[in-house]
C-alpha cells in the first residue's frame, strides 16, 4: 500500500507526481454547507507555490486550484471534494543524466528497494511537490475552523543559526517577509545566509512553529489517538520534517516536576472555563486531550537534499559514482513548508473535533433532539 490516505472521519487522499500532468487531493467527510470558493484555496496554495522569492526554487508554477466536485452554488455538499493542480513547468530532461544514480538525502534508494522501480523525474511521488494537495485540503479545514473562532498560524522560527527571538516575534509580519519569519531583522540575516549558501551550491534547514488558538478543551483521545500524537504523525509525514516538539518539547527532559508543571487557576465561568493554566509548558495538550490553552507545535526541517556540490553515491547496480544534482531546487525548504505544516495541523485538528462529537451520549442526544 502506498500510504496516500490520511484521517479518521475526515479523510484526504493525495495523488500525482512532481513531473506528471497534475497533482491533487480528494477530501471525503467534509461537512456540507461550508462556503467554499477556488479563491479560498488559492490563497493558501500561493504561499506554497515555487518561484516567488530568492528563498525558493526557480521553477515557476501557478499551482492553480480547480475544484472538480463536492461544491455546488458556492457551498460544500457533503460529497467528496476533488481538487486538481496541474503541472505546467516541469523539465524532466534535467534528470536524464542521473536517472540511474541514487541522490543522497532523497528517497531514491528506499523507493527502489520497496518497489523495484522509481520515477526519477524530480522524485516522482516522494517529491515535496506532493504537498500541494495537502495544502488544498488544509485550506478547506481552515474555513470551518475559522468559522468556529479557531485559528491555526505557522511561521519560520529559525533558518540555520538565525533564530527569531520569541519575545519580539510579531505574527502579523510573517506574511510580509521572504522567509515567513515574523521579524524583519531575522529575515534579513536569514536571506544573507541563504544567498551565500546558494552561491556555493549548498542548502540549509530550519524550524517552523505552529500555534492553534481558541481550541476548546476536551479534543483528542487518551491512548493511541492522542491529539499530540496525531499532530506529530501528521507533521512527520511531511517529507522534510525530521523532528516534532509539542509545547516546550525536549527542554522538559532537563526539568524537575515543579519546574515543568503548569499550575491551574480558576477560569472564567461566563466563558465556560472551569480552569486556566498559569503557564503552557505542555503546549495545550494534557493526556492526549486539549486543555484550552494555545496548542504549540514546532517542526524541525532538514536542508534541501538536492545540492549542486559533488557527492559520493552509487548507481542501481551498486557501483561507486559521483553526483551533482542538476535542475531547479529550493536553497531552503522551510519558508514554503510553513503553510504545509499549518494545513496538516488544521486538517488533523478538525478531524479530531469531528471524532470528538461522538464521545458523549448527552451530546448525541441533544443533536438529535432526544
Amino acid at each position: 500500500m502506498s500510504g496516500s490516505v490520511y484521517g479518521r472521519i475526515l479523510r484526504m487522499s493525495t495523488f500525482g507526481e512532481s513531473h506528471g500532468p497534475a497533482l491533487g487531493v480528494v477530501v471525503d467527510g467534509f461537512p456540507a454547507g461550508v462556503p467554499v470558493t477556488e479563491d479560498d484555496i488559492q490563497a493558501f496554495l500561493d504561499r506554497r507555490s515555487p518561484g516567488r522569492s530568492e528563498a525558493s526554487t526557480a521553477r515557476k508554477e501557478s499551482d492553480t486550484a480547480e475544484i472538480l466536485s463536492g461544491v455546488f452554488e458556492g457551498r460544500s455538499t457533503g460529497a467528496p471534494i476533488a481538487m486538481l493542480i496541474r503541472n505546467t513547468s516541469q523539465r524532466s530532461a534535467d534528470y536524464d543524466t542521473i536517472k540511474d544514480l541514487y541522490r543522497p538525502g532523497h528517497a531514491d534508494y528506499t523507493w527502489d528497494s520497496k518497489y523495484g522501480f522509481r520515477d526519477y523525474r524530480g522524485g516522482g511521488r516522494s517529491s515535496g511537490r506532493e504537498t500541494a494537495g495537502r495544502v488544498a485540503a488544509g485550506a478547506l479545514c481552515m474555513l470551518l475552523l475559522n468559522r468556529m473562532g479557531i485559528t491555526c498560524e505557522a511561521w519560520t522560527s529559525s533558518i540555520g543559526e538565525v533564530t527569531v527571538p520569541a519575545d519580539i516575534a510579531d505574527r502579523a509580519l510573517r506574511l510580509t517577509t521572504q522567509t515567513y519569519m515574523p521579524d524583519a531583522e531575522a529575515d534579513r540575516r536569514a536571506m544573507e545566509l541563504i544567498k551565500k549558501l546558494k552561491s556555493e551550491g549548498n542548502t540549509v534547514g530550519g524550524t517552523v512553529t505552529c500555534v492553534m488558538d481558541h481550541v476548546p478543551s476536551g479534543v483528542g483521545d487518551p491512548v493511541f489517538d492522542k491529539l499530540d500524537a496525531s499532530l506529530a504523525a501528521a507533521v512527520m509525514s511531511v517529507g522534510a520534517v525530521k523532528a516534532v516538539e509539542i509545547g516546550d518539547g525536549i527542554a522538559v527532559s532537563k526539568r524537575t516536576g515543579s519546574e515543568n508543571n503548569d499550575p491551574f487557576l480558576p477560569g472564567d465561568p461566563s466563558a465556560g472555563e472551569k480552569a486556566v493554566k498559569a503557564t503552557n509548558s505542555a503546549g495545550g495538550i494534557l493526556g492526549g486531550i486539549s486543555d484550552g490553552s494555545p496548542i504549540v507545535l514546532k517542526a524541525h526541517i532538514k536542508p534541501t537534499p538536492s545540492i549542486a556540490m559533488p557527492q559520493s553515491t552509487v548507481d542501481r547496480n551498486g557501483r561507486a559514482a559521483e553526483i551533482s544534482v542538476p535542475g531547479r531546487h529550493d536553497p531552503v525548504i522551510v519558508p514554503r513548508a510553513v503553510v504545509v505544516i499549518e494545513c496538516m495541523c488544521a486538517f488533523t485538528l478538525l478531524d479530531a473535533m469531528l471524532v470528538n462529537m461522538t464521545s458523549r451520549a448527552d451530546s448525541i442526544a441533544a443533536f438529535y433532539g432526544r
